[in-house]
């Protein structure tokens, strides 16, 4: 089977299994709300008129802090939990949240008092290879009505939990765990296995990706093999080779045997599901090495690409590769949101994925046919030796982008003069480059940068407006290539370490430096777009005395990856690392209310749901930096 490693037939599930919120009355029973990943809650109680009046209901707290050298089981390294990133799921009465540390709370869902935790001591096996260090975003839960699983992937181990008591189910896999680098195309280095994104549950099955970082260069490092498990057994059901092996579709474009050793390309990102047509929706990563792809000529499928699954049984339906031979870091980072859309009079059930180029991809959800026409346009060659790069790249007509695609001369900071001038000087010897100039060894400066346009936190849909609302984040990027250092990378060349793109600590571009866009999918045209969050420390600089700044929206270290919610009561709530929680009316994007996080910032996406005494709760995950301080901080409309 092209694509696929099938390990037993796949055999439907007869008791009624966890599917939706529609099937079990629930409101947020997935990380992003639903296995169509829309973020939408039918909610109305909290709506545009009373939304000013929410005040902290409750708050709960990780617990977690930072672990000294001396006291760790990994000889000489501190170890301290990554910024609180999770997203609470509801099922019945209980909330379900795993913390920066991997561990797992169960929590009341009236009052946020903790029913228990489970804890896989991650931190027993030392750092985690990736960027955001520990770091996690939620659990998948299954129930048929009478048992409840919570499941956790935890570096390598995929662990089920008793949702009552949260104790492992020794019945699932080993004692309760499976090892997910068992299953994989080749033999791999476990501590450079790891996840960030829950699984998610489908029927009776637990599908996961990977969290592997593209900075560890070397041959065979983790492939990015997606694999489904028996929900009650633990047996790999399916698995689907994102980097296609010998006889698989795609293999010849890795030239030279390279799809034999090269690895990542994984979907590290949530992901979604059409689960009535039982179709996965996979947005995939970037292959190793992410930004010099000489050791792997050719077009590399399936990197970067959308590739729609048969959930049973793991076969590739379609797919679409939104960037080829990829050098700039810009993997499908964001959910696949599946929405329901009119066009020119047509109803269309679709696909629509936002990506860190600032693109929205739509599609036909069953067929992959693109909604509106994608161009293949000619971009630049590389100047790099060993490099080749794609002739062309596709350009989707509609919807327009939603974030600038090139940093020019005119994008630099002119506030004043002399700013101007020291921005120049500061990009003496760089090139300018657009979206698919290629890195050099000079240096080029390109927008998007590595952050997107969207990242993780992806986009909500409003099915009331076919409205798609994504926060981006507007920030360049120095895509400089030097020679590695000896023995710390099999690649000919890597990025290179880059100076803070910025002037005495004002951002070197024109802002807005992050926007949030509602995206009309009815018509393909953008319905309003306003800068997102503000830079106060603009205000009070010295540069800038007297100078009327506009509102910037937010900017490094301030800028998250979170996403939004919509609610049928006519609100967008989102605060994506921001200090404060916000509202918009989700019509026309007026601040309605924001209140104001404690000690930190929300880098966990909003959720929300009605608690069993049936008020409207919403709830962020907030921290500071190291995850200091992580809490869920809850909000309601005062009792009556």
């Amino acid at each position: 089977m092209p694509g696929v490693m099938t390990r037993r037939k796949f055999a439907p599930l007869v008791v009624l299994a966890f599917a939706s919120s529609a099937a079990l009355a629930q409101e947020w029973p997935t990380h992003d709300g639903d296995l169509a990943a829309t973020k939408h809650s039918r909610l109305t109680q909290i709506h545009r008129e009373n939304v000013s009046r929410l005040a902290l209901a409750w708050t709960w707290e990780a617990l977690e802090a930072p672990i000294p050298a001396s006291k760790t089981t990994f000889p000489g390294r501190p170890l301290a939990p990554g910024k609180f990133q999770g997203t609470p799921v509801l099922v019945g009465d209980t909330l379900y949240i795993t913390t920066s540390f991997t561990q797992v709370a169960a929590l009341d869902a009236e009052t946020g008092v903790e029913k228990w935790r489970y804890d896989p001591r991650a931190y027993d096996w030392g750092p985690l290879p990736r960027g955001c260090g520990f770091c996690h975003r939620g659990v998948a839960v299954w129930t048929d009505g009478r048992e409840t699983r919570v499941f956790i992937n935890t570096r390598w181990r995929l662990i089920a939990l008793d949702g009552r008591t949260g104790e492992p189910i020794a019945t699932f896999g080993q004692r309760g765990e499976v090892d997910l680098t068992e299953g994989l195309v080749w033999e791999v280095n476990r501590l450079h296995f790891t996840h960030t994104s829950p699984p998610l549950v489908w029927q009776n099955l637990v599908i996961t990706g990977s969290g592997m970082p593209d900075n560890r260069v070397y041959r065979k490092n983790p492939p990015g093999d997606v694999q489904a498990f028996d929900v009650r057994t633990g047996e790999l059901v399916w698995s689907f080779h994102t980097v296609p092996q010998k006889g698989e579709v795609g293999n010849e474009t890795w030239e030279d045997e390279s799809w034999s050793y090269t690895g990542s390309t994984n979907v590290w990102g949530p992901f979604s599901i059409d689960e009535e047509r039982g179709l996965v929706y996979l947005p995939i990563g970037t292959p190793n090495n992410d930004f010099y792809g000489g050791h792997r000529k050719g077009d590399n499928l399936f990197a970067e690409s959308i590739v729609c699954l048969d959930a049973r049984t793991g076969k590739r339906v379609w797919h679409f590769q939104t960037v080829r031979h990829g050098v700039w870091d810009y993997d499908l980072p964001a959910p696949p949101n599946l929405v329901t859309i009119e066009v020119d009079g047509k109803k269309i059930d679709a696909v629509a994925v936002v990506a860190k180029t600032g693109f929205t991809y739509v599609f036909d959800r069953v067929t992959g046919e693109p909604v509106w026409p994608i161009e293949e346009r000619p971009v630049p060659a590389s100047e790099v030796p060993g490099e080749r790069l794609a002739k062309t790249q596709p350009y989707p007509t509609k919807p327009p982008p939603f974030i600038r695609q090139a940093f020019t001369e005119n994008d630099l900071v002119d506030f004043t003069p002399e700013i101007k001038a020291k921005a120049l000087k500061a990009m003496d010897g760089y090139r300018f480059g657009s979206m698919f100039d290629p890195p050099s060894l000079e240096g080029t400066v390109i927008l998007p940068g590595v952050w997107g346009g969207a990242n993780w936190g992806g986009a909500a849909f409003d099915p009331e407006t076919g409205l798609l609302y994504v926060r981006s984040i507007e920030w360049p990027f120095l895509f400089k290539l030097d020679k590695p250092e000896p023995g710390t990378a099999e690649a000919d060349y890597v990025i290179g370490g880059a100076p803070p793109l910025e002037i005495d600590g004002i951002p070197i571009h024109k802002p807005p430096y992050a926007t949030l866009t509602a995206i009309d999918l009815n018509r393909g045209e953008h319905a309003w777009q306003i800068p997102f969050g503000d830079m106060p420390s603009l205000r009070s600089h010295p540069l800038l005395n007297g100078v009327e700044i506009p509102q910037t929206g937010e900017a490094p270290p301030q800028h998250g990856q979170s996403g939004p919610l919509v609610t049928a009561g006519g609100i967008l709530f989102i605060s994506s690392a921001s200090p404060y929680l916000y509202a918009f009316d989700k019509t026309s994007g007026k601040l309605l209310w924001r209140t104001e996080l404690d000690g930190g910032g929300g880098f966990g996406s909003p959720m929300t749901y009605r608690s069993p005494s049936g008020r409207q709760i919403v709830v962020v995950g907030t921290s500071k930096s190291q995850g200091k301080d992580a809490k869920l901080m809850a909000f309601a409309l005062p009792r009556e």
